[in-house]
């Protein structure tokens, strides 16, 4: 089974504008993304997907694979999915451009099993921090008996009412398609929670689409704020001193 991993890299981000090229210690952010990725024996072919020319030429730079896709694209799903039809692979793992601190062995367990056709699944964690889950930034899921997801929203879920023996989880930005499961994406039509949460993945929930959720424990942190990325920068060059990573 081929896996290819694809980086969105957007330079327009809402949040945070050219984020993929944020400096951390010496290195865009990008290239700290692809390099964790890279590390991994699971997994194939590493590519960033992005419609910036700027980011392409740092990706020349660096030594990164890159493919320019569409400035049109509305979500990184559809990023994903045109990248993909350039890319020959059976499961594509899409890993966010935002998300430097990323474990290779935590973005292989999202890679499925063999033979199915239709396949998207993403990974989730345990929020420990209470300010983490009134954090909009932040995903909360609830999933049922089997591991699938029910819905997915920015708000607190579920609610407290008849006990407090819960946990709190959030998406993380590390999921892992067929190309079947990229073209429904594509091919389907943003349903009314997915416009109002703007939360790509519930767009096969909203359709009646098994969204598999799995849970792992997790450090990482998505890059959304300046305050983001001055926690980062200083984690980073912690490991950087103690010899965990190099440039």
């Amino acid at each position: 089974m081929r896996i290819a991993a694809i980086i969105p890299a957007r330079y327009d981000s809402s949040r945070l504008k050219g984020k993929p090229l944020a400096d951390l210690c010496g290195r865009p952010m990008i290239w700290w993304v692809y390099s964790q990725v890279k590390k991994s024996n699971r997994i194939h072919e590493v590519v960033v997907a992005t419609d910036s020319e700027e980011i392409r030429q740092v990706c020349q730079q660096y030594g990164l694979a890159c493919v320019m896709t569409s400035r049109t694209h509305r979500t990184s799903t559809e990023r994903i999915y045109e990248a993909a039809q350039k890319i020959p692979a059976d499961v594509y793992l899409c890993v966010n451009g935002d998300e430097p601190l990323i474990e290779p062995g935590l973005v292989e367990q999202v890679i499925p099993g063999e033979g199915e056709a239709f396949f998207a699944a993403n990974l989730m964690a345990k929020i420990h921090n209470p300010v983490e889950v009134v954090d909009d930034t932040n995903i909360k899921v609830v999933t049922d008996e089997e591991g699938n997801a029910l819905f997915m929203t920015r708000s607190p879920i579920p609610h407290p009412k008849a006990s407090t023996q819960f946990c709190y989880y959030k998406h993380l930005g590390v999921l892992a398609y067929s190309m079947e499961a990229l073209r429904f994406f594509s091919e389907t039509g943003r349903g009314k929670v997915e416009r109002i949460e703007d939360i790509n993945e519930l767009r096969f929930i909203e359709h009646g689409k098994k969204l598999r959720m799995i849970p792992v424990e997790a450090q990482t942190l998505s890059v959304d704020t300046p305050r983001d990325l001055d926690f980062v920068r200083n984690i980073i060059q912690e490991k950087l001193e103690r010899g965990e990573v190099t440039l």
